[in-house]
């Protein structure tokens, strides 16, 4: 008996991949600007570097934990609209 992917899993792991890798690199911006020392701080490049992968990993497998591709889409979307939101009001102020 062969195991059958699910046709909406191909979907989930492109919404995933995408939207996922977005909002790591949103929350690690939030953090690197507004975080302590903000951008100036000299040991905070390698943390910085080094968040992105456990973030969007996370991120990604978690991707697969909504019913149907189009909530992980809205729901992924609706987080990257906030955090990169914050992050571009907060720099004009």
């Amino acid at each position: 008996m062969s195991a059958v992917i699910q046709p909406q899993w191909w979907r989930k792991t492109l919404i995933g991949l995408l939207f996922s890798l977005t909002l790591a690199y949103a929350l690690v911006a939030l953090f690197a600007w507004y975080g302590p020392g903000g951008i100036q701080a000299p040991v905070k490049v390698q943390l910085n570097m080094w968040l992105v992968t456990p973030l969007w990993l996370t991120f990604f497998s978690l991707s697969y934990l909504f019913s149907t591709w189009r909530t992980a889409a809205f729901k992924l979307g609706l987080a990257n609209l906030l955090c990169w939101g914050l992050f571009f009001a907060l720099r004009g102020l």
